[in-house]
């Protein structure tokens, strides 16, 4: 059995942030609390360590995982052409869940699976994933559990799915909420909902919507007002989306 670490100690926390850190570095994949649900994550630049990861999740190269940042400045290095809308979601709702997709920098040396040319990223208002992300910066991390099943909302039910594949288990207690994040595609002009979450379209709207009366409408970089979705349907997902982000 792969050690657990009780991280609701500061002396647990310490020793098991540390030990993650050493395994992320070496290639291995941890798994660890999100504000969502448990996570399982590997060094997003090791494409060793991604596919370790897809295989313990047992999904394939079709359905990437999406990349968890440890502070808004890790946006720019990571995506390009991030509408200034964008922008403000990320002001409003980072830390926390919200997972927003972007066209990836080309020159990026990663090997995520079949993303298409775009990237998930999300920023995680948990202080134990943060602790980690801060030490090895961007991580591949999606929900820890086998593909099609619940995902795990303490670390003994990631355990029981994942076993011996997680070489690290971080337990930072029950996680506060069962909601998954919500994920918005903003490689358009306007945003489209890949999966309602916990940020609701309501609260979106209303960071991006002006004030009843108002005369300023959201922009994009070039200044053109843009024109929010009408309807707060959830569309259908970019190819090799997961739904488990």
């Amino acid at each position: 059995m792969s050690p657990v670490y009780d991280c609701t100690t500061e002396e647990g926390r310490a020793e098991g942030v540390a030990r993650a850190v050493d395994a992320v570095r070496a290639g291995q994949i941890v798994v660890l609390p999100t504000d969502t649900v448990y996570g399982v994550g590997a060094d997003a630049f090791s494409a060793e360590a991604v596919a370790s990861l897809l295989a313990a999740k047992g999904r394939g190269r079709e359905m990437p995982p999406p990349v968890l940042v440890p502070s808004v400045r890790t946006v720019d290095g990571l995506a390009t052409d991030v509408p200034a809308w964008a922008r403000d979601l990320i002001r409003e709702f980072w830390p926390g869940p919200l997972t927003l997709v972007f066209k990836a920098q080309s020159s990026l040396m990663w090997d995520l699976g079949e993303t298409n040319g775009t990237v998930a990223l999300r920023m995680p208002q948990d202080d134990i994933a943060l602790a980690v992300l801060t030490e090895v910066g961007p991580m591949a991390v999606t929900s820890a559990n086998l593909t099609g099943q619940p995902p795990a909302t303490t670390v003994t039910a990631a355990a029981a799915q994942l076993g011996a594949s997680v070489s690290v288990y971080l337990d930072g207690g029950p996680t506060t909420s069962t909601e998954v994040s919500t994920i918005l595609d903003c490689t358009g002009d306007e945003f489209v909902v890949l999966r309602a979450g916990a940020v609701t379209v309501e609260q979106i709207r209303a960071v991006l919507e002006p004030p009843e009366g108002a005369s300023d409408a959201p922009e994009d970089e070039d200044g053109e007002a843009i024109e929010l979705p009408a309807d707060p349907t959830v569309e259908s997902p970019l190819p090799g989306d997961t739904h488990e982000r």
